[in-house]
């Protein structure tokens, strides 16, 4: 059986296996600590019955006007506990919580390499909004595509249309 709650201070010393996924971003012990405290709804986790750790999710909510929206900082599933489901739930809850935030669309940012997050998104009914250039750095340095989902207050789905041209990581700071 699995549960899902929020995330804890201690839940930071049991997630390294889910973390060492290649494709999961592994951020510094301030940025979850910021996450924990700000935007505690959309900071979950799944634990099996014996408590391990199966999964979590990182997000917010931010912007302005027709900008406010729900953001998915991190989504990852450990590799043993991968097509039951859980990414569905997660993006459900935060989605959920999007929309009673009045928020206009739900977005997140996956590399273009990622197939299969990229497929799962679709599903969900994400759309490409725009290609952000070299958004990932590093040794795997990456295009980002900057995906989104237009929830009930965007009757128009106006934050869906894509933009014709790809940006630079420093544009997204103009949104």
């Amino acid at each position: 059986m699995t549960s899902f709650r929020t995330f804890r201070a201690d839940d930071l010393w049991n997630f390294n296996s889910v973390n060492l996924d290649p494709l999961t971003e592994t951020y510094n012990l301030a940025f979850y600590f910021t996450y924990m405290a700000r935007w505690p709804d959309l900071f979950s986790i799944a634990e099996s019955a014996s408590g391990t750790v199966m999964g979590y999710i990182m997000g917010k909510v931010e912007g302005q006007g027709k900008n406010w929206h729900g953001h998915v900082t991190a989504l990852t599933v450990a590799p043993e506990h991968r097509r039951m489901g859980l990414a569905n739930q997660f993006m459900a809850m935060l989605e959920g919580f999007s929309e009673r935030d009045n928020c206009y669309f739900v977005d997140l940012f996956v590399r273009q390499s990622n197939a299969v997050a990229k497929q799962l998104y679709t599903k969900l009914g994400y759309v490409v909004y725009r290609v952000v250039e070299q958004y990932y750095s590093g040794a795997n340095e990456e295009d980002a595509l900057d995906m989104r989902k237009a929830l009930s207050r965007d009757v128009k789905k106006e934050s869906m249309v894509p933009l014709a041209r790809p940006i630079k990581i420093h544009e997204l700071d103009n949104d």
